[in-house]
């Protein structure tokens, strides 16, 4: 499994609603936060949108990704799995040289049921095939995961799979051992998103947040042998959910600060060129 680096381990850089950074992290900046790091993977989530980029730089991105002898691969993403959508980002990954084109189904105010899913999927493997390109649907919090993987399995294809966030599944109230049971099998990508579950203070209820990798309830050794098995899984991007600060620079400092700890602990588990 290669390791690399996801847009969403920088959430708050790029940009939360009603958290604007002054100066936004960007896509080359993401690429030189792996480059630096030794990472020659990054992915692009859906709040640094491709399909509003324009030519000059769409071109800027793959210049800088091919930088000759530190050549860093990327993947896309994308949310709102319609029949346009998916069509335009299967020609951005083309052009990007993505391998992965990892897809949240659910977009705003659409929700498309399984049959409209697996039917818009299915219409799309010539091009996925044309393009060498495999298409990761991650779980989100609307989809169980048996659901998720009744898709795949009806679906029928190795050019689709799971992209496996380790944390999304809780809003669905399904927990990770579970998860990985249902769709390791299917999984193309890992998300690696640590997280501590912990009881309030009074006593009724629980909190979730996120925590740099190593430092919450996340097993990765044991994640990456139980996936190793099933033979799919070909990369894993670190996100992170950083709790804000008050101030917003405090934030973002906090956020560098646990994105490099993150993978400072996670290379020495994985293999990285």
């Amino acid at each position: 499994m290669k390791l690399g680096v996801s847009s969403y381990a920088f959430g708050w850089a790029v940009g939360v609603a009603g958290h604007p950074p002054r100066t936004p992290f960007t896509e080359i900046d993401l690429l030189a936060f792996a480059r630096s790091h030794g990472l020659r993977l990054i992915q692009l989530g859906d709040h640094l949108p491709l399909h509003l980029f324009d030519e000059p730089r769409l071109a800027r991105l793959r210049a800088a990704a091919r930088q000759e002898g530190s050549e860093v691969e990327i993947e896309t993403g994308a949310r709102g799995l319609t029949e346009e959508h998916l069509k335009r980002y299967i020609e951005l990954s083309r052009q990007l040289d993505a391998r992965l084109l990892r897809f949240v189904i659910d977009g705003p105010g659409y929700e498309p049921g399984i049959d409209e899913v697996v039917d818009l999927i299915c219409a799309a493997l010539p091009a996925l095939e044309k393009a060498n390109l495999t298409l990761g649907i991650e779980n989100h919090d609307r989809f169980p995961a048996r659901t998720l993987r009744a898709m795949i399995e009806r679906i029928g294809s190795d050019r689709v799979g799971i992209c496996l966030d380790t944390a999304n599944s809780l809003g669905a109230g399904e927990g990770l051992e579970f998860v990985v049971d249902q769709l390791g099998p299917h999984t193309v990508n890992l998300h690696l998103k640590d997280f501590v579950i912990a009881r309030v203070p009074h006593g009724m209820g629980f909190t979730v947040e996120g925590r740099p990798a190593g430092r919450g309830m996340l097993d990765v050794p044991s994640l990456q042998k139980t996936l190793a098995r099933y033979g799919r899984c070909r990369t894993a991007v670190l996100e992170t959910w950083t709790p804000p600060e008050a101030k917003l620079a405090d934030t973002l400092n906090k956020e560098w600060r646990w994105s490099e700890e993150s993978i400072n602990y996670l290379q020495p588990l994985f293999s990285t060129p």
